[in-house]
C-alpha cells in the first residue's frame, strides 16, 4: 500500500465484503476487522514495496569459496493470486560461488521479498534462483520450494495432506547430475 488512502479504501472494500457474504458489520467482533485486514494486507504486500539493494545492503563479499553454500528449512508464506489463500513452506537454496558470497541472512530476505507478494509457488522459486544468480554470478544456484496451498485444502479438491514441490535449478546445478544430487542430499530429498 503506498498511502493513507489505499488504506482507507481497502478498510472500505472489506466493509463492503463483509456486508456481501450476509454479516453484521456493526457487531463488535467485527468492529475493528476492516481496519485489521488493511493492516494485514499491508504486510502481505510489502514485498512490491521493497528494493533488492536494500535488501542485500551491501553484503555480499570476495571470498575464495569453491563448495556448495546451503540454506535449507527457511519457512515462507506467500498469497496464491488465484485465490488469494494463503500457502506456505520451506525454501531450501544453494549456490555454488564463483569468487563471491552472500551474507546468510540475505538469502531468507531474498524468499521474503518474493513471497510477501501475490504469488504461484513456480514463478516464487524461479523469481529466487534467477535473483541469486544475477546478484552473485555463481557457478549454479538451486532453489526447491515445498508449499501447503490453502486453495487445495480449504476448498476445491480439499486435499489436506498434499504438498506441492518446485525446482529452479540453474547452471552447475542443471548441468551436473551429481551437483544436483548432493544439493538434493543434503536437503534431505532424494529428487524433486
Amino acid at each position: 500500500m503506498k498511502d493513507k488512502n489505499s488504506h482507507d479504501r481497502i478498510q472500505d472494500l472489506i466493509q463492503s465484503l463483509l456486508e456481501e457474504i450476509g454479516e453484521d458489520s456493526s457487531r463488535e467482533g467485527l468492529l475493528k476487522t476492516p481496519e485489521r485486514v488493511a493492516e494485514s494486507w499491508e504486510f502481505f504486500s510489502r514485498g512490491y514495496r521493497q528494493k533488492l539493494g536494500e535488501i542485500i545492503n551491501h553484503a555480499i563479499f570476495h571470498e575464495d569459496a569453491k563448495d556448495m553454500i546451503v540454506v535449507r528449512d527457511v519457512e515462507f508464506f506467500s498469497l496464491c493470486e488465484h485465490h488469494l489463500l494463503p500457502f506456505f513452506g520451506k525454501a531450501h537454496v544453494g549456490y555454488i560461488p564463483n569468487g563471491r558470497v552472500i551474507g546468510l541472512s540475505k538469502i531468507p530476505r531474498i524468499i521474503d521479498m518474493f513471497s510477501r507478494r501475490l504469488q504461484v509457488q513456480e514463478r516464487l522459486t524461479r523469481q529466487i534462483a534467477e535473483t541469486i544468480q544475477d546478484v552473485l554470478d555463481p557457478i549454479g544456484v538451486a532453489v526447491v520450494m515445498e508449499g501447503r496451498h490453502m486453495c487445495m485444502q480449504m476448498r476445491g479438491v480439499e486435499k489436506q495432506n498434499s504438498l506441492a514441490s518446485t525446482s529452479s535449478m540453474l547452471g552447475k546445478f542443471r548441468e551436473s547430475d551429481r551437483t544436483r544430487s548432493e544439493f538434493l542430499t543434503i536437503i534431505g530429498r532424494e529428487s524433486v
